[in-house]
């Protein structure tokens, strides 16, 4: 469960979910919560293991009532609104029989399931008369773990409505930034008349100025979408080498005002696979645009894509002489690497600048969201993103895309 200790609505800080989740991973709790839909919003490491429940984020897509209890929703949610505290449930899974306990927050629509082994309630009985320390330590545990979910949920509302109000905000500016756009277009053009140098520069800059606002709304919108689960991949069979010459062209411009030479290595063999055509081109120019700011003029980015073959790790291999013999060279991803000349990242970074709103340049323009949105779009393609620096020595950052179609 990810919510936790009650904080202020106006506090100048609250507690990261994923701070939360971990808070609470160490009470080794199996813990699940849901909408009164169903839709699972935070389950532990515990309970997805006792579950055998699929890694990562994969469990959002399961349903509390039809994946994990597999009974009618109408049927429980009755009882609970018929004035009952909690519903006794029994579990059968691959690793024994389990008791659950179903239970309704009160005031909220959020559920919780509380998972224990079957034979937990009579040992609880006899500890509860023989052991009374470890009774209230039991108990001072239930209530830190209900103090951490009602601080949780509440830290959801607040980012949910953090959420919506950037997409509002980007949606209202969209369309005015793209209007003046057109303007400075259409003045830069001479259609209006014949401009001086001055003047030409003057409104050149001002479009730049009004290109970086349309680019930082961009990513708004993109990130609001990625944050509220809406994002949907548009999978075809696409050409990368034709995807990737299409966006270098359309960058030219923007590094040659900046003095920074853009190079393209491209393998001439890119097959032809599955994968969104936009989300791609969106998670390199996010890598281009990074690597811009930060590589002075008369530098350069090379923007490169092969083949690869990623040895994925599997939770079952067999013995090292035997894999060996049995691996397969073939490649089975494809390797995008944006590398540029600028200042570099040091080493305690390369993890922390892919999280949301993180700047390790201050000193920079943007929001911080760029890398973040470009893992995500990696990672929805199951795929890979890492980065490779040394302080004055710039960077590369580099993402694998599968070409199979699993």
């Amino acid at each position: 469960m990810r919510q936790a200790i009650a904080v202020e609505t106006q506090s100048t800080e609250s507690l990261p979910a994923s701070l939360t989740l971990s808070l609470l991973d160490l009470f080794n709790l199996p813990l699940l919560v849901a909408h009164l839909t169903g839709a699972l919003l935070l389950v532990t490491d515990r309970a997805r293991q006792v579950l055998d429940l699929p890694e990562n984020v994969g469990w959002k897509r399961l349903n509390l009532f039809g994946d994990v209890l597999r009974m009618d929703p109408q049927v429980l949610l009755g009882q609970i609104e018929s004035g009952e505290s909690e519903v006794d449930l029994h579990l059968e899974t691959a690793s024994g029989r389990l008791r659950a306990r179903l239970e309704r927050l009160p005031s909220s629509e959020w559920l919780v399931l509380r998972l224990e082994p079957a034979g937990n309630a009579q040992s609880a009985a006899v500890a509860q008369t023989t052991e009374p320390t470890v009774q209230s330590l039991l108990q001072e545990r239930e209530i830190t773990y209900r103090n951490l979910l009602a601080a949780y949920l509440r830290l959801q509302d607040v980012n949910r409505q953090k959420t919506v109000f950037l997409a509002s905000a980007a949606h209202e500016l969209k369309t005015p930034l793209a209007v003046i756009k057109g303007y400075y277009d259409l003045l830069l053009s001479g259609s209006l008349g014949k401009l001086n140098e001055k003047q030409c520069d003057i409104l050149q800059e001002s479009k730049d100025s009004c290109e970086r606002l349309v680019r930082l709304v961009s990513m708004f919108l993109n990130y609001s979408t990625l944050e509220s689960g809406k994002l949907v991949l548009y999978l075809r069979d696409n050409d990368l080498r034709d995807c990737l010459t299409e966006l270098a062209t359309r960058w030219h411009e923007a590094f040659q005002r900046n003095h920074v030479r853009l190079e393209s290595v491209l393998a001439e063999k890119l097959p032809i696979f599955k994968f969104d055509y936009q989300k791609v081109q969106q998670t390199v120019a996010n890598l281009l645009d990074n690597a811009l700011k930060h590589t002075p003029a008369g530098g350069s980015v090379t923007m490169r894509a092969d083949l690869h073959f990623w040895e994925r790790r599997v939770a079952k291999e067999p013995p090292t002489t035997d894999r060996r013999r049995a691996r397969n060279h073939e490649p089975n991803c494809v390797r995008v690497a944006v590398s540029d000349t600028g200042s570099g990242i040091a080493a305690e970074h390369h993890q922390e600048i892919f999280e949301d709103f993180v700047r390790v340049d201050r000193s920079s323009s943007g929001m911080g969201l760029g890398l973040a949105i470009a893992k995500r779009l990696v990672q929805v393609h199951r795929g890979k993103i890492w980065v490779d620096s040394e302080l004055r020595r710039g960077c590369t950052f580099t993402f694998l895309l599968p070409i199979d179609n699993q």
